[in-house]
């Protein structure tokens, strides 16, 4: 991850490889949980709408993020670099890619504008150049003469010039991202509840029945700029620790910081990507399997009754057109 390579700097070799490990198996959790949504959205055509397609490239995002830092570091001193820029690029791409998913809900719910489909090509150009960007401004600060080898990974910074960079480029829209999250969802959820309150007052109890479930969905959209606090507040405290003792780790805040950082992909996949249209194509499939062999998979694959899938991939955007 993008947080891995600063944290091993005056470390015990016992104390690398524990990091080491620890990074390897949580971004291979993350790596298999953004890869089954990803390959979901390429198999199953019904979920192929333009709320899940953000979603798509989310996982996608988070899955080259996990596959690079489970790469660690190459032995050459370009694939070195290669490696750690590709890591930044995708799991800054990640989190921006949760800011699009924020401005569609806000865009569809508070507004009530139905043209966020047409803005696809805006959110790539503001994902991926916003990326480069943050990337390229990255190299600030590197000593391109001299590959600093800590542990297993690349691109270790040292000075406070890279670090402070380092926190530039990463942290501070990193940051951004949560709060424009929090804020966004927030209106939302305030908007949706006083909605239901009208309707309750006006309406009668049968859409107070159908609408429970839908605002209980809906609540669960306030937790996801939680994911992104959890997976990186202990990398954020780390780093700031750092500047201001460089000589100094504590080897429990770098256990924290990699091992939640390098889990954002699994966090992601399943907050975003496991919603109910998932779990109903994935049981469509099962279900054309013989009897003894679906009575292997967990019965709670089935969606509950009939109801109308309250989740991401339901938004009525561009997709009512």
């Amino acid at each position: 991850m993008a947080t891995v390579q600063a944290v091993v700097g005056s470390l015990t070799s016992n104390e690398r490889e524990i990091l080491t490990a620890i990074n390897t198996g949580a971004s291979s959790l993350s790596f298999v949980g953004s890869g089954f949504i990803v390959l979901c959205y390429l198999l199953f055509k019904e979920l192929r709408k333009f709320s899940f397609k953000l979603v798509f490239f989310l996982a996608l995002s988070d899955m080259f993020c996990s596959f690079f830092g489970i790469i660690g570091d190459p032995s050459k001193g370009y694939f070195c670099y290669a490696q750690g820029y590709t890591t930044h690029f995708f799991c800054v791409a990640s989190f921006l890619w949760t800011t699009t998913i924020a401005f569609t809900l806000h865009r569809t719910v508070v507004r009530h504008k139905t043209d966020v489909e047409d803005l696809e090509p805006m959110f790539h150009l503001y994902v991926w150049g916003t990326s480069v960007v943050m990337t390229v401004l990255r190299s600030i600060g590197n000593d391109h003469g001299h590959i600093s080898r800590m542990g297993a990974w690349c691109w270790a910074q040292t000075s406070r010039t890279g670090k402070a960079v380092h926190f530039i480029t990463f942290y501070a829209p990193l940051w951004g991202a949560i709060l424009f999250n929090g804020v966004t969802y927030f209106q939302v959820i305030r908007m949706l509840n006083n909605a239901t309150r009208m309707a309750v007052g006006m309406s009668d109890r049968a859409y107070q029945s159908d609408s429970r479930p839908d605002m209980k969905a809906l609540n669960r959209w306030g937790y996801y700029p939680l994911i992104l606090i959890g997976s990186w507040f202990f990398g954020t405290i780390n780093r700031m620790h750092d500047f201001i003792e460089p000589g100094h780790r504590i080897f429990w805040l770098s256990v924290l910081d990699v091992g939640m950082a390098a889990l954002m992909g699994l966090f992601n996949s399943i907050a975003y990507g496991l919603n109910t249209s998932v779990r109903r194509a994935i049981y469509e499939r099962l279900d054309l399997l013989p009897e003894r062999l679906r009575r292997w998979f967990p019965k709670n694959l089935r969606p509950r009754g009939q109801q109308q899938d309250s989740e991401l991939v339901s938004l009525k955007t561009g997709d009512q057109r």
